[in-house]
């Protein structure tokens, strides 16, 4: 069987993604706990799996440093000043983290810009990409689960739940009302800072909203203002970049 083209990884605070992409598309994929990645563990997730050349964005430099011992030269690092076929406008541009940056190559290759990604993680961040198809910066704020599970965590009679749509914006029990604080609440934070997104970069008419993470399906199913979920988005982006330094 031929290998594929590319593995894809995507290591972030919580969890690492890995995933076989050709030039085209993401195929199989799967992920891990950031904390469990070392050389023997990548033996065995990575037992079966074919591949020519890895592509990788990482948050966590300690990890960065396992998969670059273990895979040599053939892993391409994302960072600020590898070759990513978009601008980069920010003072300090090696401070964005490479997911963001991956979702920004992704937004602009597929979506088009201007646009703006918003990846809900550990952290919700909104990354901008202006209509010179360069990033700009972003917004960082927490994510709904590091909220919700910090109410849980920090009080003595606020129970863990399970996210869903509450009943009514009045919650007629505690597990109500820390859903419409979630569902209500966090939305309304989001679409805070779309809108102020928007004015800042003069309400273009066609501006793209992309989420991807975790939640973003749960989030968007409330937001008209999210345009698309794309679950892949960061991957889609590796593998973009992946492409500009294959050898033809």
């Amino acid at each position: 069987m031929r290998p594929a083209d590319y593995l894809l990884i995507d290591v972030g605070n919580g969890r690492t993604k890995f995933a076989l992409a050709t030039r085209e598309n993401v195929l199989s994929q799967g992920d891990t706990p950031t904390a469990e990645i070392s050389a023997e563990h990548l033996r065995t997730v990575l037992a079966s799996w074919m591949f020519d050349r890895v592509v990788v964005s990482s948050v966590v430099p300690k990890v960065t440093q396992v998969l670059q011992d273990y895979f040599g030269p053939s892993m391409l690092s994302l960072r600020h000043d590898t070759n990513l076929g978009i601008g980069i406008k920010y003072p300090k541009p090696e401070t964005i983290g490479a997911d963001r940056l991956a979702n920004a190559v992704a937004l602009a290759r597929l979506h088009g810009a201007p646009g703006i990604v918003i990846d809900f993680g550990t952290a919700v961040t909104f990354d901008i990409v202006d209509d010179s198809s360069a990033y700009v910066g972003g917004v960082i704020a927490p994510g709904l689960r590091l909220m919700t599970d910090y109410l849980h965590e920090r009080t003595a009679l606020l129970p863990q739940v399970e996210l869903k749509e509450p009943l009514a914006a009045i919650g007629k029990s505690t597990e109500q009302a820390i859903l419409s604080g979630a569902a209500i609440g966090y939305r309304g934070m989001v679409r805070g800072i779309l809108e102020a997104l928007r004015k800042e970069l003069g309400a273009p008419e066609r501006l793209r909203v992309v989420a991807t993470g975790g939640d973003a399906e749960w989030i968007a199913f409330g937001l008209p203002e999210i345009e698309t979920v794309d679950p892949d988005l960061t991957l889609h982006g590796l593998r973009l970049v992946g492409n500009l330094h294959a050898p033809h």
